[in-house]
């Protein structure tokens, strides 16, 4: 054989490969980021905002895709909730062996100050999130739950000061219908990939996810606006017009 037929061949082989090495980082890394600020201290302070302010600070570090989808709704309007991403995985699925047991372990999982996100892979039969489901997280410290999918138990979810928000409600439940496939790993919803860690932060307008290695920065900048904006408020209470407000830097 021509060695440089050998060398030819070997190179058509390695292009024909698919080179995915930078892909699954992209798609699977979940970044280890340590906070400048304590967790608990951070997760206070993002429930004092609201998600405008910390989506348009999104919006300055060209983030556009943060936002969940709009036909999440918030069970509790009145209520604001943030917390640390921990992500679920399922999918339509008559599957049933294997399923209970996996969902204890993802129980077992949960921390304090997380909010569970979960992606149901567009599941519009069954229900991920109801009565027990609550009374469990939040007996292990979770914080909240925002469910791409169905809800049940409703009363018994609002028994509990548990923020949740959800696609739909049904009294039918997942086993023997969806099956959860993965947890802690980063999932889609929307057009927004929320990596476990993330910060989640939801209110009557809807749920903003905040990447980890951005949550301190994008927190002080939050800050700043809303301080801006009680300014802003005060100029208009006292009667200044328009102009004068933007002449001081104010805006609309």
């Amino acid at each position: 054989m021509n060695p440089s037929e050998s060398g030819a061949g070997a190179l058509q082989r390695e292009a024909a490969m698919m080179r995915l090495e930078a892909l699954i980082h992209e798609r699977e890394a979940v970044p280890d980021v340590v906070l400048a600020i304590p967790e608990p201290e951070l997760i206070a302070r993002y429930e004092t905002l609201y998600t405008g302010a910390v989506s348009d600070v999104l919006r300055e570090h060209c983030l556009m895709d943060q936002t969940l989808p709009a036909t999440l709704l918030p069970l509790r309007p009145e209520r604001c909730v943030a917390g640390v991403a921990f992500t679920v995985k399922s999918a339509p699925n008559t599957r049933i062996t294997g399923e209970l047991t996996f969902r204890a372990e993802m129980l077992e999982a949960m921390h304090g100050d997380s909010v569970v996100v979960w992606d149901t892979s567009g599941d519009c039969e069954s229900t991920a999130w109801g009565g027990v489901m609550t009374a469990t997280a939040a007996a292990r410290g979770v914080r909240g739950a925002v469910i791409d999918g169905g809800i049940r138990d409703t009363h018994q979810i609002l028994a509990k000061d548990f923020p949740v928000y959800y696609r739909y409600r049904s009294p039918n439940g997942s086993l023997g219908r969806c099956l959860i496939s993965h947890y802690q790993a980063p999932v889609r919803i929307g057009t927004t990939l929320v990596r476990p860690g993330d910060i989640v932060l939801g209110d009557i307008d809807g749920v903003v996810v905040v990447p980890r290695a951005l949550a301190v920065a994008v927190l002080v900048r939050a800050e700043e606006i809303l301080g801006n904006e009680r300014r802003i408020f005060s100029w208009v209470a006292e009667g200044a017009s328009v102009k004068d407000i933007t002449g001081r830097g104010g805006y609309f």
